[in-house]
């Protein structure tokens, strides 16, 4: 992806966007301006029927594949959990079998709602880069079209939501996007350019999952393994060359934090919104939090991206102390 997409063909897809997944909203907490001393504006990715911001990705991905591809009968994908439950989502609407693979020790509940959505379920490898590799193989062997984690259809439909979001939000300081592979924050990336905005776009990265946040440090890809605890959407060791590309034009920053101060965040939210995070989500209101001094006094954004998480995971995060 050499570049990004503009406002037009951003406002063109969003029709179709929309008529499937409905926009969703962002608040301003008033509990979560007290605890972060800025005026924080959450976009609540959480709010979708699969209860995160990955199904309009994978909505046009599909779309657009089927169009090339009138006689495919069926994709596979490797994922930790919210990519998959989008492809089988999609695919099941163009009535296409979705193979899944995991790693060991994925979510319980995210394998769950995959098959629930009709997805056959593999479980193989240690880390979604076994994984990844391992869906590669079978994609070869069944004849199955390999649905990437990354890739230009899956930034310019949530660039609908990132524009939505920028446009009816209050002019934004900063957001402060959680970086997987990079769909997200490259979406968001597009919208803040697309409309001329000063906004200044930081990345969230986990401390154990720091491959990305190492690439733009060093101006260059480098993998690391991912170890994180919690925040399994963000768990990637090998970044996108594609997304880091466009990253190292767009992001001011990145800001690496703690397992622990993940757990934290996802308290916060619970507590202040009544809204449920999975790790993903409650890494950027740590980043925020952690940050705190710095964005006193500022309107900031963050992406509340997902609200999957395993009940007794959950229960263990609320019932330490913050």
């Amino acid at each position: 992806m050499s570049t990004l997409p503009p406002r037009a063909e951003i406002e063109a897809t969003a029709p179709f966007i929309n008529a499937i997944v409905p926009p969703t909203p962002q608040y301003s907490w008033p509990l979560l301006n007290a605890r972060t001393g800025c005026e924080l504006w959450v976009k609540h990715e959480n709010h979708t029927a699969l209860g995160s911001f990955k199904m309009r990705g994978l909505l046009l991905y599909l779309a657009r594949l089927v169009e090339r591809s009138p006689g495919l009968r069926g994709v596979i994908a490797a994922t930790r959990g919210n990519h998959g439950q989008a492809v089988a989502f999609a695919a099941r609407r163009h009535g296409l079998t979705a193979t899944i693979v995991v790693p060991h020790g994925n979510s319980v509940e995210k394998n769950r709602a995959m098959r629930a959505l009709g997805a056959e379920l593999i479980e193989h490898g240690d880390d979604f880069q076994a994984a990844l590799e391992h869906s590669r193989a079978l994609a070869a062997a069944r004849g199955l079209h390999p649905v990437p984690s990354f890739h230009a259809d899956l930034v310019l439909a949530n660039a609908v939501s990132a524009l939505a979001f920028l446009q009816h939000a209050p002019a934004l300081d900063h957001v402060y996007v959680p970086i997987g592979l990079g769909s997200g924050i490259c979406a968001m990336l597009a919208a803040r350019d697309a409309l001329g905005l000063a906004t200044k776009i930081v990345g969230v990265v986990p401390e154990n999952a720091p491959g990305i946040a190492l690439s733009f440090s060093a101006r260059e890809l480098r993998t690391h393994p991912a170890t994180t605890r919690i925040a399994d959407g963000l768990a990637c060791s090998t970044p996108n060359p594609d997304a880091l590309a466009a990253i190292l034009r767009g992001v001011e920053r990145m800001v690496a934090v703690s397992d622990d101060e993940v757990e934290a965040g996802m308290r916060a939210y619970f507590s202040d919104t009544h809204n449920v995070a999975e790790g993903a989500a409650g890494a950027g209101l740590a980043a925020v939090l952690r940050e705190r001094a710095s964005v006193a006094g500022q309107r900031i954004g963050v992406v509340f991206t997902g609200g999957n998480v395993d009940a007794a995971v959950f229960a263990r995060v609320l019932a330490q102390t913050t």
